[in-house]
């Protein structure tokens, strides 16, 4: 890898107790990902992949491993650090679109802001975003009177406009047809490109892991493959 690691993970694992059972949701999981990268992470339900991204966000500690996103020890963290993570560091993508439907799309980006302190509605940069992500003309808009496609695309905006390190984005075509699921990969990847976004996308779409720079597949708990070829 030529671009120096935002983040490092190494030997990660969760255990989670269910009743007089525990469930090894991760079982020493390994990965590295640049600065900038765009890398897209697939494998079946169970695979792993949910509770990566859980943890990666500060949703939940890890059991065991070594993980360090941005220069940051996430083990290492208190509930509090874990929600500032959250706040500046990390931004997240759903499967669904998670807007307020009583505020337009302009308030559902500025309620992120406020709640991150951060002041980047009116900055140029943003605005290029707004453009890139065609919502200039639908900011007074309410969820309800916006497609599906476009709702995910205030969706990347809110996480977006706190200037993340790293976009964690879960099944983000997951509720798109063909044409709007193409159409937000291809925003995905020009803010990648063009702003130098670092991006995880989880997707079970082969199609949609195309997009990426790199794909790994989990399984099991585990990073099975890491590296350009192949892997449906």
């Amino acid at each position: 890898m030529s671009k120096s690691p935002i983040i490092e993970i190494r030997d990660l694992k969760k255990t989670y107790r269910v009743g007089e059972v525990d469930v090894h949701a991760l079982r020493g999981a390994n990965l590295s990902v640049g600065d900038g990268e765009f890398l897209a992470i697939v494998g079946h339900s169970g695979s792993g992949k949910s509770t990566l991204f859980n943890i990666l966000g500060g949703l939940t500690p890890a059991t065991s491993g070594g993980i360090h996103l941005g220069g940051q020890d996430l083990l290492a963290m208190t509930d509090l650090d874990r929600t500032k993570l959250r706040r500046g560091t990390v931004g997240f993508v759903f499967q669904k679109y998670n807007l307020l439907p009583t505020l337009t799309a302009h308030d559902n980006i500025a309620l992120a802001e406020q709640l991150a302190g951060t002041r980047n509605m009116t900055q140029p940069w943003f605005r290029e975003v707004l453009d890139s992500l065609g919502l200039a003309s639908r900011l007074l808009h309410k969820p309800r009177a916006m497609s599906g496609g476009e709702q995910q695309r205030v969706a990347i905006a809110r996480a977006l406009v706190c200037q993340p390190k790293i976009l964690l984005a879960d099944e983000p075509t997951g509720n798109l047809d063909t044409e709007n699921s193409i159409a937000v990969l291809d925003i995905m990847r020009g803010i990648n490109k063009k702003y130098g976004q670092t991006i995880l996308m989880i997707t079970h779409n082969p199609e949609a892991a195309d997009f990426a720079d790199r794909k790994v597949r989990m399984k099991d708990g585990r990073v099975l493959d890491d590296g350009f070829e192949p892997i449906f």
